[in-house]
């Protein structure tokens, strides 16, 4: 290996009762990009806070390029030379400014330049930042919130690698991207090896980690259990990651019949005044997955569904009766459920917020049934904790119990309290915008099994990037793009 940049030595961190890392040595040279594969809870991201100073070690030591290293904030890790790009960008860019000052945002905030720096320097400098990773003829003048989710990832990047990083850690890089932008973002990430940067990735997409990673070091409950160099043998390093060999789930699908109900019938559906009118229909019982790139108009169509936005044309029919729904409330009350892209832009609550622990956020949506004697806003903890408890198991939740905080769950169990949500009460149509977002591949497995599982008496819709995450849930792909389907398959019979 090269000279290490980054070398970890016996770095121990506990959160009362619960070790989220055991005593851990971890060097990366410069050059390399080490990936961190674990499941959700194996002290992947507590690492990475203590890295990127988001965190302190309780016990241990680090140093970059051979000096002690122990930033007391991620500011104080930046000008180290360490710079993260987290996989939820929320809470580091702010939509309404434009995007040239949400890419000068940190030199905005750290005296590099301030609002007084005349704007012709300051354009400069975001279209430089800009073009270095491939967002050249943007409007640097519009408001951040109206690039993609995608795009505005790419910002924070470009933001990231404003200073002359030594080490990038890069968490779920590729979460939100196409798979072109993905090659793009791999492609910037091949520049920056050959420069001499340490890359730490994060990443449950093994696209990712076939493309990048020199070497992956496996997590479990703390500690590292085994590392691979390049090439690697990706079975192998699953089943120690999860401990146990991977179900087949394909081999637990089951046909739905062709007699089965419609409970979705969508004709003639124009999404936009500029895409092709499609039909699409879902029977009880079975899962489809719609398939397509970012930007497909797979969460416009979900949406409508959904009764959060309007399509231009077209009809829709809910088990044999009209369905044009005008509010996500409606939808909601017919038994039409979403668990939206964005786990916390469209679904959870803050810490601060009173529906935060893992009881409150599954039983938000249902507090007018959930009421005691009927009584509307005198909500029945006692219902919540009990339905709560039957989904922690259902779902396999790593957590204490009901009332602990949703925030304070790994990325995973996250996306499990959601599931859990919209199972909660019986679904008639069940919509899933990138369920397996930040999930690890047990916890997928997991969550895909549980999907078949409680099929019955539904239709369920998975909205997806990944055609493997498809395969690995659905009885029937349909793919989208441009607003429109563009042809569909049996998966049972598909290759």
């Amino acid at each position: 290996m090269s000279a290490p940049v980054l070398t970890a030595r016996a770095i121990a961190k506990r959160f009362g009762a619960t070790t989220a890392l055991a005593r851990l040595d971890l060097s990366i040279g410069a050059g390399e990009v080490v990936a961190l594969m674990g499941a959700n809870g194996a002290g992947k991201s507590t690492f990475v806070k203590i890295v990127s100073g988001v965190q302190a070690a309780d016990e241990g030591a680090m140093t970059l390029d051979g000096q002690a290293y122990a930033p007391d904030s991620p500011l104080a890790a930046k000008r180290l030379g360490v710079a993260t790009v987290h996989q939820s960008i929320a809470d580091v860019v702010v939509p309404d400014l434009s995007i040239a000052d949400n890419l000068l945002l940190d030199e905005l905030c750290g005296g590099v330049a301030t609002i007084w720096t005349p704007r012709a320097r300051r354009l400069a400098r975001a279209r430089e930042l800009a073009a270095r990773v491939g967002l050249e003829g943007v409007d640097l003048d519009a408001p951040l919130g109206t690039l993609s989710l995608a795009a505005q990832q790419r910002v924070v990047l470009a933001r990231a690698l404003a200073t002359r990083a030594r080490l990038l850690i890069l968490d779920e890089p590729t979460a939100s991207l196409s798979a072109a932008e993905a090659e793009r973002l791999y492609t910037l990430i091949d520049g920056l090896r050959a420069e001499g940067v340490a890359v730490l990735l994060v990443s449950h997409r093994l696209a990712d980690l076939r493309r990048l990673a020199s070497r992956v070091v496996v997590m479990r409950d703390g500690r590292i259990v085994a590392a691979q160099d390049a090439p690697i043998d990706f079975d192998t390093a699953l089943e120690t990651m999860i401990g146990r060999r991977l179900p087949d789930t394909t081999a637990a699908k089951g046909e739905v019949a062709q007699h089965a109900r419609a409970a979705l019938e969508l004709r003639g559906l124009q999404l936009s005044s500029h895409s092709e009118p499609f039909d699409l229909d879902v029977r009880e019982g079975e899962i489809v997955a719609v398939v397509g790139p970012v930007g497909a108009g797979k969460t416009r169509l979900a949406q409508v569904i959904f009764g959060a936005t309007r399509a231009s044309a077209g009809a829709m029919r809910l088990y044999g009766a009209p369905w044009r729904p005008r509010t996500p409330r409606e939808a909601i009350r017919a038994g039409v459920f979403l668990a939206g892209e964005d786990r916390w832009r469209s679904s959870l609550f803050p810490d601060a917020v009173p529906f935060a622990s893992i009881a409150g956020s599954i039983g938000f949506p249902f507090l007018p049934r959930w009421s005691r004697a009927g009584v509307a806003g005198i909500v029945s903890r006692a219902k919540e904790r009990e339905v709560a408890r039957e989904f922690i198991d259902t779902f396999g939740i790593r957590c204490n119990g009901p009332d602990d905080r949703v925030a304070r769950l790994s990325g995973g169990n996250q996306q499990k309290v959601l599931l859990a949500r919209w199972h909660a009460e019986p679904a008639r149509v069940l919509l899933l915008d990138e369920p397996f977002q930040g999930v690890d591949a047990g916890a997928r497995a997991d969550i895909a099994a549980t999907l078949r599982r409680r099929a019955a008496g539904r239709a369920t819709l998975v909205f997806v990037s990944d055609l493997e995450e498809a395969h690995e849930v659905a009885d029937r792909i349909v793919y989208f793009d441009r607003g429109t389907l563009e042809r569909a398959t049996d998966t049972l019979t598909s290759t």
